[in-house]
């Protein structure tokens, strides 16, 4: 499990589920495995309790199952709750996608080109943690150019699902698509193509299907089957 530095305001719960929706994420926790609140207290330096709390707020999402008298168990992927998601996503990142191709300013312009080179230099350079994270903020950066950034939080905390299995894709095959997707996406945005941007965005959010049965092959205790 991955440590994560403690904001000098954050209450121990608070951080325990930080910690632990990173690990859960980013797959440092595997999917199925078992952990234990003592375990987790240690690592984290912290009590029981907090961890407790943790893992029962984690629950609800669906991201891990408590076991009475064996621990908590790291929820499998489960491709229904990523398609629901996903939907959700989609149906809203369209709509400001449009939006922003009708007008968006050069400042916005400017900083989605920044960071697809970021992206770039991480796709060159193997950083696919570092991909991840200008992944999320390439699409951020599109609903803040629309004064959308709400929507996009909001959205943002119904991915952790989709969000997994992206991880899991990014660590096993080359992103190459991701990268081209989002450099086809922003030339779309800077010919004010709405109709095209569409197409393409629905591409993007779209190809995990593709993946699915190379996923499933090389990690099949991932998945609820």
């Amino acid at each position: 499990m991955k440590l994560l530095d403690r904001a000098p305001a954050e209450n121990a719960r608070n951080f325990a589920i930080r910690v632990l929706l990173y690990n859960i994420i980013n797959l440092e926790l595997v999917p199925g495995s078992i952990v234990s609140e003592n375990e987790l207290s240690s690592g984290l330096n912290l009590s029981r309790t907090p961890v407790r709390e943790a893992l029962i707020e984690l629950s609800k999402t669906g991201l891990v199952e408590i076991l009475p008298q064996r621990g908590s168990c790291i929820s499998k992927i489960d491709y229904d709750l990523i398609e629901e998601a996903r939907f959700m996503r989609l149906v809203l990142e369209n709509a400001v996608l449009k939006l922003a191709c009708e007008e968006i300013s050069p400042l916005y312009l400017k900083q989605l080109k920044d960071n697809l080179n970021q992206q770039k230099f991480c796709l060159e350079n193997d950083d696919s943690g570092k991909l991840f994270q200008l992944d999320d903020n390439f699409h951020k950066l599109i609903f803040q150019s629309v004064n959308k950034a709400r929507t996009f939080e909001i959205i943002h905390s119904q991915m952790v699902h989709f969000d997994r299995l992206r991880a899991l894709s990014l660590k096993s095959t080359k992103p190459t698509k991701t990268v081209e997707d989002h450099e086809n996406i922003l030339y779309a945005i800077e010919r004010k193509d709405g109709e095209l941007a569409e197409i393409l965005m629905t591409r993007h959010l779209t190809r995990h299907r593709m993946e699915k049965s190379e996923l499933l092959a090389l990690y099949p205790d991932y998945f609820i089957r």
